[in-house]
């Protein structure tokens, strides 16, 4: 194909190429000729980036995936019953899976794609680009705002509020930038093991915990009660929505793969890497955040670690504390990664380490930690934070897009007939509930804030009241 035989010159930082693909079948380019149009190229002088393998891929996918959300997804299944919670889980989480393989397929094509950004460029031209850029930034920072929430949230359960929550938010940004500001996805490697090792000891504990009480912490000290565990629920559209945006946002960090693929030491092991996080990100998933609804049914405290009392909250945050910064770390970093790349793209500060080459990443994420801690403390909880942002970005990232670039590549199958054509209309049905979830999800979830500041959940911005442990 004339797409895949274009020169390094003509991936400059303005010029990635639309490729406009009519035949039903687009190959990926030869080994030798995709490796030149890679962005970062394998080197011995300046900084090398092409260092990952597809074991760690796997394992920051993971921790990429496995992290703040599993201290929301048993309120969600509160919402949605356990049987309709499970399904969720399972489709989302498959659904979610499959659009990753897409996104890697459509880098395969074109290997100079090193964020959704470059890949909105060869779809829509320098403005589908610059909306993309723009659209990611913003979702990181929402992303990264809810982590600065939970890091907050562990300091307040480990001190016993010993201090303003904006004080401790305050520590978690500049943890959280601190860590991001790792120049290489290989150098935080055994950061990123350390950080999903100590997370998911820290909800193997928690889990254990709550099926050991007689009751949960939050429910009554005394006398009877009701659990209020249900297999089917019905809730309102504002609180299911905001639900089912909460667990698709759980595996949707497939957008965040890409700057990731690029410095891999082989990007054609990708796929391996994502069908492994999909299967051990779904598995997690369901498994912990069944047994928490089983055994504190609508005692569930948001984040969810509350709800194994005082003592089992702190050694569970103790533990998972490493993991929750590291894992917002990796967040602000793709941001930071796309910022830095975009600027100096094409120039010989990209991977030497010059005073611009420093000053622009250490700038780039002292910029993006400040904006992310002013949010966190204007939408202070995690379960609205994580839904705003599965519903305005993460279903057009892991839904629409992924179904497009597809669309883009393969446009002469809607004219065959019998599974070709099959499955080009199966993508516009991921397009179709990609468009549900942005609309419906984002509704839904600006519906929950605007009741959280009516009913003084929400109290205030910038509010010093401790965040550790309230009632869903």
């Amino acid at each position: 194909m004339a797409t895949t035989e274009k020169s390094t010159a003509a991936y400059g930082h303005d010029t990635i190429d639309p490729a406009r693909a009519s035949s039903p079948s687009i190959n990926a380019p030869s080994e030798k000729l995709a490796e030149t149009r890679e962005v970062f190229k394998t080197t011995e002088d300046g900084v090398d980036f092409r260092t990952v393998s597809w074991q760690l891929a796997t394992v920051i996918f993971l921790k990429i995936n496995f992290a703040m959300s599993i201290l929301a997804v048993p309120g969600a299944l509160g919402t949605l019953g356990a049987i309709g919670g499970s399904l969720s889980i399972v489709a989302w989480e498959a659904l979610n899976t499959y659009t990753a393989i897409l996104i890697g397929d459509f880098r395969s094509r074109h290997p100079e794609c090193h964020t959704l950004a470059d890949a909105c460029h060869i779809l829509w031209g320098p403005l589908g680009r610059e909306i993309c850029g723009v659209m990611i930034l913003v979702a990181q920072i929402l992303v990264t705002a809810a982590g600065i929430v939970s890091v907050s949230t562990a300091f307040n359960a480990l001190s016993n509020h010993s201090t303003c929550t904006v004080t401790f938010a305050f520590i978690s940004a500049v943890l959280i930038t601190g860590f991001s500001a790792v120049r290489t996805f290989a150098r935080l490697g055994w950061l990123t093991w350390l950080g999903f090792v100590t997370f998911f000891i820290a909800v193997f504990v928690f889990v254990v915990a709550v099926t050991q009480q007689d009751r949960p912490a939050a429910a009554p000290p005394t006398g009877d009660f009701e659990l209020g565990w249900t297999a089917l629920a019905y809730p309102t559209f504002a609180a299911g929505m905001t639900a089912s945006a909460n667990i698709f946002l759980c595996g949707s960090g497939s957008f965040m793969y890409l700057p990731i693929i690029s410095e891999m030491r082989r990007p054609q092991d990708y796929r391996k890497a994502a069908l492994w996080t999909g299967l051990l990100v779904g598995a997690m998933y369901l498994t912990f955040s069944l047994v928490i609804y089983r055994y504190c049914g609508q005692w569930l405290t948001t984040p969810a670690f509350g709800s194994a009392g005082s003592l089992f909250k702190k050694i569970a945050y103790g533990i998972a504390l490493p993991g929750l910064v590291i894992g917002n770390g990796i967040y602000q970093h793709v941001a930071a990664k796309y910022l830095f790349v975009r600027v100096l793209r094409d120039s010989k500060h990209l991977q030497e380490g010059t005073v611009v080459h420093w000053s622009t990443w250490i700038g780039i994420n002292v910029v993006l930690g400040a904006l992310s801690f002013i949010i966190s403390q204007a939408v202070p909880i995690l379960d609205y934070l994580l839904g705003l942002t599965g519903s305005l970005f993460s279903a057009p990232f892991c839904l629409i897009f992924p179904a497009l670039f597809w669309m883009h590549d393969f446009k002469g199958y809607k004219t065959l007939s019998g599974k070709n054509k099959a499955l080009w209309w199966l993508h516009a049905v991921i397009i179709l509930i990609g468009l549900f979830m942005v609309v419906g999800g984002t509704y839904g979830v600006a519906l929950s804030i605007r009741n959280a500041f009516a009913t003084g959940l929400i109290s205030k911005v910038f509010d010093c009241a401790d965040n550790s442990g309230y009632i869903s």
